[in-house]
């Protein structure tokens, strides 16, 4: 998790397309990766919504237990939330098969829990993701004491496993009343509530590292930072959980203030196996306490190494040099940012700042205002504060290590957002072409403004705003998209549509240049050659 938002709206609009196909077995040579949903839940007990988040959460545990490397509920939630997909207690299968894709998994996994009070029956079945098709009902039942053996016997069926099935070590199957104690401190909404519930979990089964590590989300959550790092306190530094423990504890640390502390932790887990959060969140540390050891920037860029598809590492990397003033750097790595997350509106913002410390006025204006369209915030920003000036405290924190899941789920979210995006981009794009061919200026520039509002750098979305606002009598604005077309993909056509834009601004000193330009990486062009001998002398 990084506690950043992303607009991902795009994917939702082909949540509806997907349509399960009628059952069949999944037949599949890649190894399962499966995402369990909640179950539906029927039970004669008051706000039974809990049992479904039971059974998917036990599923799951088994099914990992048996070496099926299923989706986490984190990373269920992760995805719903950046998909903006309701957390209601019954999704379409449409819905589902989406989501699953979206993530990366192979099959979802559906089904219902009957409970009463003494006995569970899991009913479940997988929905192939590539095909939609679903295979036939597995039904188990058993003792509600007996939730796990029950899950397990499902999980077998369900997903062949990746090992051999074998029993999961005593300690990390708690007894069934402390594991539903701690599921409802999952889905309870009220941190005091939470706490309550988890603690209770930790009385019955204190070896139960999840608990803790769901406690100090929670406290982490209310900002009582001292509290999230003393609940990790009894996780043994040598056990399977050591390491996400002394993570967790350096970051508390560093919300604390406490720098050094949160140095030599993060420092020691980084030695020990680099890794680009532990490496982001010492650049933080550095950020924050500026003076001693190395510079925030070259942490930030040793993340971006370590892990180069994750945008929010580019975004700190930038803001760290905007910080320092070094603004060409800023904005090299504020592009690669938001190329890799083109609806990132803090990014946006901060790149127009650095675009327009260097110089580069018009191009960094654009920025600032698709920030603006992005979020309102910056909006609100502009009218309060001095020109050209970032807010501090924008900078990333890590609270996963990279090298697990859930970076990984937030990667393919990201991506799956980003394919959606290019291709809604290109519809826009291929409607502001016709458009433009036909003559029809104001709305070809309507749907090319919507194509790169959703893919910021297309190179002929550009070009083609560029000719439309030329044709329109607005050759500086003209002159704004061929820059961004030019610097995305640099092609004789929009050298000289940009040369042509600046005779029609009267700069002919910089018309002359793309003209030169054009000819050295294509000598002998009529049409450069023309330009330039229509020119007035320097």
């Amino acid at each position: 998790m990084t506690g950043r938002r992303t607009l991902v709206a795009p994917v939702l609009l082909a949540l509806s397309a997907v349509v399960a196909s009628p059952a069949t077995a999944q037949v599949s040579d890649q190894p399962a990766r499966p995402l369990v949903m909640p179950f539906q839940a029927n039970s004669d007990e008051p706000k039974a919504e809990w049992l479904g988040e039971l059974a998917a959460i036990a599923l799951t545990h088994e099914l990992r237990a048996a070496g099926v490397p299923a989706f986490s509920r984190e990373d269920r939630l992760q995805a719903m939330e950046r998909l903006r997909v309701p957390t209601v207690p019954l999704l379409s299968h449409a819905t589902v098969v989406r989501l699953a894709s979206v993530v990366g998994a192979s099959t979802a996994i559906v089904g219902r829990i009957e409970a009463t009070a003494g006995e569970i029956v899991l009913r479940a079945r997988t929905i192939q993701v590539d095909s939609g098709r679903m295979a036939d009902e597995i039904v188990e039942r058993g003792l509600r004491a007996d939730l796990f053996d029950v899950s397990a016997r499902v999980a077998r069926q369900l997903v062949p496993p990746a090992r051999p099935a074998v029993e999961a070590p005593v300690a990390v199957r708690p007894p069934a009343p402390a594991f539903e104690q701690f599921v409802r401190g999952l889905v309870a909404t009220n941190p005091e509530t939470k706490v309550t519930l988890l603690t209770s979990v930790l009385e019955r089964a204190p070896a139960f590292d999840e608990a803790r590590f769901e406690l100090w989300q929670v406290y982490s959550d209310q900002g009582e930072h001292q509290r999230a790092r003393t609940a990790l306190d009894p996780i043994p530094a040598s056990g399977p959980n050591g390491r996400r423990a002394a993570f967790l504890q350096s970051v508390s640390e560093l919300q604390l203030g406490r720098y050094p502390e949160a140095w030599a932790g993060l420092g020691a887990l980084h030695r020990v196996t680099p890794d680009a959060a532990a490496a982001n969140d010492m650049g933080i540390v550095q950020l924050r306490r500026p003076g001693a050891g190395p510079k925030a920037a070259d942490l930030f860029r040793e993340a971006t190494t370590l892990d180069p598809e994750d945008a929010d590492l580019f975004f700190n990397l930038g803001y760290a040099h905007w910080i320092a003033r070094e603004y060409p750097q800023a904005v090299a790595a504020l592009r690669e940012a938001v190329r890799r997350n083109p609806a990132d509106d803090d990014a946006h913002y901060v790149l127009g700042a650095a675009l327009q410390s260097s110089g580069a006025t018009d191009e960094g204006a654009r920025e600032k205002e698709l920030a603006r369209r992005l979020s309102s915030v910056y909006s609100e920003l502009d009218a309060r504060r001095a020109a050209n000036s970032v807010p501090r405290g924008l900078e990333r924190l890590k609270t996963e290590l990279a090298a697990g899941a859930r970076s990984r789920v937030d990667s393919a979210i990201t991506a799956a957002g980003q394919r959606e995006q290019r291709e809604l981009a290109a519809v826009y794009l291929a409607n502001g072409r016709r458009l433009s061919q036909a003559g029809r200026d104001v709305e070809a520039l309507a749907e090319l403004r919507r194509a790169v509002f959703l893919s910021p750098y297309d190179s002929e979305a550009h070009l083609l705003i560029g000719r439309v606002l030329l044709r329109l009598g607005q050759a500086r604005e003209a002159v704004d998209a061929l820059k961004i077309s030019v610097w995305s993909r640099d092609t004789v056509v929009a050298r000289l549509t940009l040369a042509e834009a600046f005779v029609a601004a009267r700069d002919y000193t910089a018309a002359r240049t793309e003209a030169q330009a054009v000819l050295t990486a294509e000598p002998g062009n009529t049409a450069a050659i023309e330009l330039l001998s229509v020119l007035p002398p320097p």
